[in-house]
């Protein structure tokens, strides 16, 4: 099953929670799609039980679960400019230099998703440029 949460980002547990228990999930078959700002532009990186890395909606699914044993597929969009709000760059659009890279890294990711589904975590991540392979 593939949701995409209504619920504001920072409230994502509130939503995957739920339905984790609708259909009798267990944890460790989610895999959560997010953004890195702690990760380089367009790079990917498949985890299981990990903290939040400072990500909000990690944070919410985490306290909304009671648990961070799940996989999350980080999506990295770089670090913000000087002082620019790290709010604000997230949601900023991809400028016209960045958008074919990020194309790229989003079918990437959708390879990885499909791998996931298919197959599970372990063989997702063997996914050439998936990024990190440490548990």
């Amino acid at each position: 099953m593939l949701a995409v949460p209504i619920t504001f980002m920072n409230e994502s547990g509130q939503a995957v929670a739920p339905l984790l228990r609708y259909f009798d999930g267990e944890p460790a078959e989610l895999l959560v799609v997010h953004d890195d700002i702690d990760l380089p532009f367009a790079r990917l990186r498949l985890q299981f039980d990990r903290g939040s890395g400072g990500n909000n909606g990690a944070r919410s699914v985490i306290g909304s679960l009671g648990t961070q044993e799940f996989w999350r597929l980080k999506c990295g969009v770089g670090r913000p400019p000087g002082r620019m709000d790290p709010a604000d760059y997230v949601l900023r659009r991809f400028t016209a230099r960045e958008q074919p890279e990020i194309d790229l890294a989003i079918e990437r990711a959708a390879d990885v998703v499909e791998r996931f589904v298919v197959d599970g975590g372990q063989a997702a991540r063997q996914l050439t440029g998936v990024g990190d392979t440490s548990n």
